[in-house]
């Protein structure tokens, strides 16, 4: 489900000093890309690192559920309650705006009386299991920067597993597992995030304490713990984060457990609330979710701090001479270093890493057969020249030189002219900019 909105994170140009008033010296000032500052040659841009303010991502996503008719509703059911196979009042009928319970219920505005939520087909079908992928898409890398969170509106799943993708959903790896008895669904001994020590962070773990019994009527949260885990470097009230991200800095093993381009939730088995499930009764087995909380960044490479979301599509407004969805390469005519993330440090303000703007004389003063002197996407090569391997440019007739840059002498007396005419004039078109 689409929501076409538009939004735009945190838009800063102001000085350092400004944003020192707002923002702890710990988190550094990453949502200013750049401010100004004087030189003994006058007015000048100081670049730094910087990244979008963190935002609900759930307004941005596309969900997508496995088998695509699981929602209930069609044909319509009465749902009898877990703990009271014999309080059978809840229906569900998709014609029926009050009494449907269509995906995008996980995402709406919380606090509605009665409860808006997500359900699921009853449990008729058992003892084939009951499960169901809910995958959310974001078409867009993310950076999580708070727990996410589920709410159910029925009990929680007996057995569940969080997993992730980094490359839109064409492979996935799992998160975190969910299960009443690890061992028995997964063969995993049970922990909990405050087992995790920074040497262990990465590993995935299988967790008891959101799967018990009949706790859901008082407690109905699901969380996978990004803050207890960013704790275990920035101190357990995140008062250091400079220490957090010198580690992310550092470690991409690190950056990348905390990035997605996708989540999917698998629902393996619904609450059951005893040990054998009643035959008799399968209408008390199902899933239903209220709310999905994930708090995030669109991941710049620490070149952006503004996203925008247009035509149903996530894409960071790129500075630092960046271009692409993440700040993932140099724009044309910037490669005159490789493109490089930024960084965030040293503390507070990182370093931009910039795209510098290429000239002639840059490749001129290299070794002519350096890797990647041209590219047919950016088109280096001049004057209708075409790339051959990344390495040379093959140069049409009329033209020599590193990127086709010189007119080529064919007779006595037609350097000079060619070289006061097209020839020289190309050569200004490409400094001038």
């Amino acid at each position: 489900m689409i929501w076409p909105l538009l939004f735009t994170l945190q838009a800063v140009c102001a000085s350092m000093s400004h944003a020192m008033q707002h923002y702890p010296a710990a988190w550094g000032h990453y949502d200013v890309c750049k401010s100004q500052i004087y030189t003994e040659e006058g007015l000048a841009w100081d670049y730094m690192a910087c990244q979008p303010e963190a935002t609900d991502m759930t307004k941005y996503l596309r969900v997508a559920l496995d088998p695509p008719n699981i929602t209930c509703g069609d044909p319509p059911e009465t749902y009898c309650a877990l703990e009271n196979p014999y309080m059978c009042n809840n229906e569900c009928d998709a014609t029926t705006k009050e009494l449907a319970h269509p995906p995008e219920l996980m995402f709406d505005f919380e606090g509605r009386n009665p409860t808006t939520f997500w359900q699921s087909s009853s449990w008729k079908k058992y003892p084939k299991p009951l499960q169901v992928n809910l995958t959310l898409s974001w078409n867009k890398t993310i950076e999580l920067t708070d727990d996410i969170v589920l709410t159910f509106e029925s009990g929680r799943p007996e057995q569940m597993v969080l997993e992730k993708s980094l490359d839109y959903g064409r492979t996935w790896t799992p998160y975190q597992f969910y299960a009443t008895d690890c061992l028995d669904a997964f063969t995993m001994e049970p922990k909990t995030a405050n087992d995790l020590t920074q040497r262990t962070l990465l590993d995935i773990i299988c967790t008891e304490d959101y799967s018990r019994g009949y706790v859901w009527k008082n407690d109905k949260t699901v969380r996978f713990e990004i803050k207890d885990r960013f704790a275990l470097f920035a101190g357990p009230r995140l008062h250091n984060m400079a220490s957090l991200y010198g580690q992310l800095d550092t470690t991409k093993n690190l950056r990348d457990f905390f990035t997605i381009t996708d989540l999917r939730i698998k629902l393996l088995k619904p609450a059951t609330g005893a040990t054998m499930v009643d035959e008799n009764n399968l209408s008390r087995y199902f899933y239903a979710i209220s709310d999905i909380k994930v708090q995030g960044r669109c991941k710049c490479n620490l070149h952006a701090n503004s996203c925008v979301f247009d035509k149903g599509k996530l894409g960071c407004e790129c500075e630092h001479n960046t271009t692409g969805p993440d700040c993932s390469r140099c724009k044309r005519h910037y490669h005159g270093r490789a493109w490089s993330v930024g960084s965030y440090l040293p503390i507070p303000k990182g370093t931009a890493n910039i795209c510098k703007y290429i000239s002639i004389s840059y490749f001129l003063s290299v070794n002519v057969n350096i890797a990647r002197v041209c590219d047919n996407a950016m088109l280096r090569c001049q004057n209708g020249g075409s790339c051959h391997h990344h390495q040379r440019c093959h140069c049409s007739p009329g033209f020599t030189g590193v990127l086709c840059e010189r007119a080529r002498c064919q007779g006595p007396g037609e350097c000079d002219d060619q070289l006061s005419g097209r020839g020289k004039r190309k050569n200004m078109s490409l400094s001038c900019c």
